[in-house]
């Protein structure tokens, strides 16, 4: 499972490290500590705790949208559905939640899993999701 440090936590959730960091001081989302001292959240535990905050509903200091014009949302795998055929991606991008419906193939060939970091890429009513 993939672990992310407090600032690149920080990112996903879009706010500053500073505020990460007191989560973390403050028990709202579990750490350790690596073989070199650095604080670590595991991925699915951050992909819930993005999550929780979503659906919290109140903008979070340092709070920001991920927009650009690109329309680039880097965030969370938080949930993947897996048919025979098809699949569906949800991603946590800061307060945004996105889903995508692609192929189960492209899905396992990404190697996607839930608490690992991914950007979902928006073009008209399309989502595509690119492993980082």
């Amino acid at each position: 499972m993939q672990s992310y440090t407090i600032g690149q936590a920080a990112r996903l959730l879009g706010v500053s490290p500073d505020t990460a960091r007191r989560w973390a001081d403050a028990g709202r989302v579990a750490t350790y500590r690596d073989d070199t001292g650095r604080r670590l959240i595991d991925g699915a535990d951050l992909a819930a705790f993005s999550v929780e905050l979503a659906q919290a509903g109140s903008p979070e200091e340092g709070a920001a949208s991920y927009t650009s014009a690109r329309n680039a949302f880097p965030g969370i795998v938080t949930a993947i559905k897996l048919g025979d055929v098809a699949a569906q991606v949800e991603i946590q991008a800061g307060p945004h939640r996105l889903v995508s419906l692609l192929t189960r193939e492209a899905v396992e060939e990404l190697g996607l899993e839930v608490g690992m970091e991914a950007t979902a890429r928006v073009k008209s009513t399309n989502v595509h999701i690119d492993r980082v």
